[in-house]
């Protein structure tokens, strides 16, 4: 893969990987989450991902939505626990109508008094929203129980209290606080010359101020192993059990991924949809989820089943832990499993604005990027002795929390 990359003065880097086609993908990822507010400031992370579409210094709210979509483009963003992305997908021809917008909208937004008003019945309509979604909302109640009384344990969304409380000032504050320059990466896939985009990119970017505020510092997290009933009005019942996982710099994370498509990924092949859906017809939604942070991760089970499966369920999810802790993967098992992920990989360089997403990801957290043939390499690299020391690690039972809606 042939990238260019390039870091201005300010420390605000970019990667771009140049493709043939009509449509491109640009954005800014900030190494910044909801993990990194304090408990007043609960939520504000996300607020302000709605807060820069909302004005600038030479901008209405309108022109912001209009700049792009007049043009046939998308505009969009996103915050998670770590980090905050404000990304487009548009015509090549539109770059540089979209790099001009994203740098306006990241560094000029001002945040107007009237509509951080008006943007806070939506996002509490939003909060209410996902109280009504129990298959959403139980990862985050997994999560609080996982990092009890822990910023990184908090939803991103906030609550309608935390959201209430925010002003003009709190925002600005956290922006100063937590916007470093040097964690920050503009990332592209599109067809456009490395000469073009390097130009647009320090036009654009080469003259924001240097923050260089500090940066988000490793914990290590408290964790007690712990079980829930929550009583919710519900047809079914909503069940995760999970344990904390390795970090994204752990040299095993790439085994636990393997093991995590294994049990539940998104093939249907996996082994908790045959024996919880496929088998048995307990369930509808099954899966297994893995996510990494920068010093911790969360491994879970999810699954949906009737009240009078439940323990059912659980007990064959547990057997599925068992079995991966019992026995070694065969050759041809491994090498099944390894195919499946690296077609997922392959896939998923094929989405392009998923690619230029995880190009930027990569170069903001590792401060490099790997080739798909060297991830391929270090996935092949595993053995099933790995992936069996790893398994009695995560699945282990004494180290498993259950979080269940009844």
């Amino acid at each position: 893969m042939d990238l260019l990359l390039h870091t201005l003065d300010n420390g605000i880097r970019l990667v771009h990987y140049r493709i043939p086609g009509l449509v491109a993908h640009c954005g800014i990822i900030v190494n910044i989450g909801s993990r990194d507010e304090n408990e007043q400031e609960h939520g504000v992370a996300h607020f302000i991902e709605h807060m820069l579409f909302k004005g600038t210094k030479k901008r209405k709210a309108y022109h912001i939505l209009s700049r792009l979509e007049d043009v046939g483009g998308e505009l969009n963003a996103y915050t998670t626990k770590e980090e905050t992305a404000i990304h487009a997908s548009f015509l090549k021809e539109d770059y540089e109508r979209a790099i001009e917008l994203i740098s306006d909208i990241t560094f000029n937004s001002v945040f107007p008094e009237k509509e951080i008003e008006k943007e806070k019945d939506v996002v509490i309509e939003e909060i209410n929203s996902y109280l009504d979604s129990p298959s959403e909302l139980i990862f985050d109640d997994f999560e609080e129980l996982i990092f009890s009384n822990q910023p990184i344990g908090r939803n991103i969304l906030g609550t309608p209290e935390s959201v209430k409380a925010f002003s003009q000032k709190k925002i600005s504050d956290f922006i100063s606080k937590n916007y470093n320059t040097r964690e920050m990466v503009f990332c592209s896939v599109g067809n456009i010359t490395d000469e073009k985009i390097l130009k647009l990119f320090k036009a654009c970017f080469g003259n924001i101020v240097t923050n260089n505020t500090e940066i988000r510092s490793n914990k290590s997290w408290l964790y007690k192993p712990d079980s829930l009933i929550k009583k919710k009005d519900t047809f079914q019942n909503h069940c995760i059990i999970g344990n904390l996982a390795y970090d994204l710099k752990d040299k095993r994370r790439m085994g636990m991924f393997l093991l995590n498509n294994i049990l539940g990924g998104q093939g249907l092949n996996s082994r908790l949809n045959l024996s919880l859906r496929e088998k048995n017809g307990l369930a509808y939604n099954v899966e297994s989820s893995y996510n990494p942070y920068c010093d911790t991760g969360i491994f879970s089970i999810y699954f949906g089943t009737d009240a009078r499966y439940l323990n059912k369920s659980i007990s064959i999810a547990m057997a599925e832990l068992k079995k991966l802790r019992t026995s070694k993967l065969g050759a041809i098992q491994l090498s099944k499993a390894k195919n499946q992920i690296k077609g997922y990989l392959a896939r998923g360089y094929e989405n392009h604005e998923s690619l230029m997403l995880s190009l930027g990801k990569s170069l903001l957290v590792f401060d490099k990027i790997d080739s798909i043939e060297l991830i391929c390499k270090q996935i092949d690299e595993i053995t099933s002795s790995e992936l069996l020391e790893t398994a009695n690690d995560i699945f282990e039972p004494t180290k498993i929390s259950t979080l269940i809606y009844k």
